[in-house]
């Protein structure tokens, strides 16, 4: 009997898209991808980039530049502008592109932008992916986008599809890090709760320090409860923002790591006793959130699926926080399914 000896040859290469393909996340994103950074070290792919027709030759020599890579796990790069090619028999979908807000742009507006992309996108999703794609949705605004694409592909279980809060997330642990002088991956179990935008809430109730060996709360690491209950929490609602106002675009390499993350955990699964950040499906929720939302909870993952960690106590303090998210992530979804027509 023939044995395989070595496994990059064996194994059948997966089939990943990435819209967006041309702009400045996915040129931070699709190395690391390419290299086995996601999916695994032996997981052969082949990458579908897709963006709109006048980015095409700007994607030529994204393409060029992957090829020059030479990396092993990279089977074939396919750039495109046609939805049919792009979404044919995926088995993960990074749906990076939308339209971004300009100067004067009403958020409805952008609202109604999003929804034609992400419905069709959704259409695509439904059409032409494998019933069991893993669809992230990445541009903004993401939960609502998310939704949308969810709700445009009835065939595709809304559990496959989420929306990235580990930057976030990510965000969230780097300040706690910071303020008690040790490493990001020493604080475990943050929590962001609800949209990924400036109401959403950063919960450090429940997370745990590593502080010389020992575990300990984030309250009893960091010694500073006004600083965690006020400037924590804005710092990291205003991220993003600061990060514009500084390169005078917004964050690319931060997002491309946090996206890597997202579909690492869900390929690989979390380790026993953590969770993370992700924005999933609301309906059935154990938090009292409004259902048919896509919010952001912390889940584990085991076997691609992802699960709400049930149980974790909420005070008043977080409640009204949860709930005032939740209030901002109902209004953008009546707001987009009125531009759906359904």
């Amino acid at each position: 009997i023939l044995t395989c000896i070595n496994s990059l040859f064996c194994a059948e290469p997966i089939r990943v898209l990435v819209t967006g393909a041309a702009g400045q996340i996915a040129y931070s994103l699709l190395y690391s991808i390419a290299k086995g950074d996601v999916f695994g070290k032996d997981q052969p792919l082949v990458l579908l980039l897709l963006d709109i027709t006048p980015m095409l030759p700007v994607l030529e020599g994204v393409v060029m530049e992957l090829q020059d890579c030479a990396l092993p796990l990279l089977r074939e790069v396919i750039p495109t502008d046609k939805v049919d090619v792009a979404f044919k028999d995926l088995d993960a979908a990074i749906l990076v592109g939308s339209m971004p807000r300009r100067e004067g742009m009403e958020r409805k507006d952008l609202l109604k932008a999003n929804v034609a992309i992400f419905k069709s996108q959704g259409e695509a999703l439904d059409k032409y992916a494998k019933k069991t794609v893993k669809v992230l949705v990445v541009g903004n605004p993401a939960n609502t986008n998310c939704l949308i694409a969810a709700k445009s592909a009835p065939s595709i279980p809304k559990e496959n599809f989420s929306c990235l809060t580990r930057l976030d997330h990510n965000r969230a642990c780097f300040q706690v890090a910071l303020r008690c002088g040790i490493s990001a991956n020493s604080v475990k179990n943050m929590i962001i709760w609800g949209n990924h935008s400036s109401t959403q809430y950063p919960d450090i109730h429940h997370c745990k320090v590593n502080v010389q060996g020992k575990d300990v709360t984030a309250f009893d690491a960091v010694k500073d409860d006004a600083w965690l209950k006020g400037e924590f929490i804005s710092t990291v609602q205003q991220r993003g923002a600061a990060v514009i106002k500084a390169r005078k675009l917004s964050s690319a390499m931060s997002a491309a790591k946090a996206i890597c993350d997202h579909m690492r955990d869900i390929w690989t699964g979390t380790t026993e006793g953590e969770f993370f950040s992700m924005g999933v499906y609301s309906t059935g929720n154990p938090y009292g959130v409004p259902e048919d939302l896509i919010y952001s909870f912390p889940v584990s993952i085991k076997d691609k699926t992802w699960k709400i960690v049930d149980g974790l106590a909420i005070n008043d303090f977080s409640r009204a926080k949860m709930d005032a998210t939740a209030a901002e992530l109902v209004e953008e979804r009546d707001t987009a399914v009125s531009f759906l027509g359904v």
